[in-house]
């Protein structure tokens, strides 16, 4: 057995994720050793997770969009490695998807990072992942920080989330488009074909 077939089997045994087991549902997550874009989102939504494929989804397309890559380069070319917050669906809250549970990626990221040495950039998409990152508190300062990107290369890219719940974001922030994105595109260019 591989070592992260050994974590991923550690995962499902733990207690914490025994109603997901319990019900068939695998964690999502991706850790290939040859990965050198880790990409590290909030948690599954409910979609993905029934389709048992991360960013299988509208968010997914806009990601890959921003990426500029296609999903045979995201899911089978082994660059990118996705490690999200937490790799069940938290659930439903007041104003879309419950947080990660707090303690999942303290306890389960170093194992999977120490299997991808290669990493060359880490996205960090949303505010619980930038907290957890970056060492700084959860609040309203995503925009801050994705406008700010260039302050966190070149190990950190902070975004905003590919939900298409943030067409208003999007609206209200026509520099991330404009800007960023290219930023983006060129930098993961340049790091797949190295």
């Amino acid at each position: 057995m591989s070592k992260i077939e050994t974590i991923k089997q550690a995962i499902m045994a733990d207690p914490q994720n025994k109603e997901y087991t319990d019900k068939g549902i695998e964690p999502l997550f991706a850790a290939p050793k040859t990965a050198r874009i880790n990409i590290i989102g909030q948690a599954p939504g409910m979609k993905t997770e029934a389709a048992g494929l991360y960013w299988k989804d509208k968010s997914g397309d806009r990601l890959r969009e921003w990426l500029g890559v296609d999903e045979d380069t995201f899911y089978n070319s082994g660059l990118f490695a996705v490690i999200p917050m937490d790799f069940y669906f938290p659930g439903h809250g007041k104003s879309g998807d419950l947080p990660p549970r707090k303690g999942f990626a303290e306890k389960w990221h170093p194992q999977l990072l120490k299997e991808c040495p290669d990493i060359e950039l880490t996205l960090l998409i949303g505010q619980y992942a930038q907290a957890y990152y970056l060492h700084e508190k959860v609040s309203g300062k995503v925009t801050e920080r994705v406008h700010h990107f260039k302050n966190y290369l070149p190990e950190y890219f902070p975004l905003v989330h590919p939900s298409p719940r943030n067409q208003i974001w999007m609206a209200k922030n026509p520099w991330f488009e404009a800007e960023v994105v290219p930023e983006l595109q060129a930098l993961v260019q340049k790091i797949i074909h190295q």
